[in-house]
């Protein structure tokens, strides 16, 4: 079966990293900067994770460290991954296994993200690999004012809802601002 792709609003929620590694702390980074309130369990910290300032109980994995979690990401080996994971089904909280997809419930991608503009790449935690060599070749094709979009987007979008247009027909119409909007800064179609 094929994931459900979602963005989760993760701002004043506890998210659990199980794993300081360096890869643990690329994951720990991006939800702080989410917003989410990193908790982290680990016997050992990597030079990486102490740099992110962020307190981590020093300690093998507990169930009792899912206490009050919404989200979890493991990013430690496969063994503690399966403990984390079947703690956390018990629990119904979902879990990203860093490349290990058969101990989550949740797949990564890889993200471009310019503004609030986010677009990921996903292959169901397949192939990981692939999904970050499409992402390099999408931020080639990707306009670098992409942000810039979601502003005139995000500027039209009450009218538009009040006009009660069906989002097919909100979509053309943003097309054609954008267009329009390149035409007279002599950009060319959007």
């Amino acid at each position: 079966m094929s994931p459900y792709p979602v963005f989760l609003r993760l701002e004043g929620r506890t998210v659990l990293v199980v794993g300081a590694g360096p890869v643990a702390a690329e994951k720990a980074k991006k939800l702080a900067s989410a917003g989410a309130r990193v908790r982290t369990v680990s016997p050992e910290v990597s030079e990486e994770y102490t740099r992110l300032g962020l307190a981590v109980t020093r300690a093998p994995f507990d169930e009792a460290h899912l206490e009050g979690v919404y989200f979890v990401v493991a990013a430690a080996p496969p063994e503690v991954n399966r403990r984390v994971f079947e703690a956390a089904e018990r629990r119904a909280i979902f879990v990203l296994a860093v490349d290990d997809p058969a101990h989550g419930s949740a797949f990564g991608g890889a993200v471009i993200t310019r503004g609030d503009a986010t677009v990921v790449v996903g292959t169901g935690g397949r192939a990981p690999a692939l999904s970050g060599l499409l992402r390099e070749a999408l931020e080639e094709l990707l306009p670098v004012d992409l942000a810039a979009w979601v502003d005139v987007a995000s500027l039209l979008r009450p009218a538009l809802a009040a006009r009660g247009l069906p989002l097919a027909k909100r979509r053309e119409a943003v097309l054609s601002v954008l267009v329009e909007k390149y035409a007279r800064q002599g950009k060319g179609a959007a």
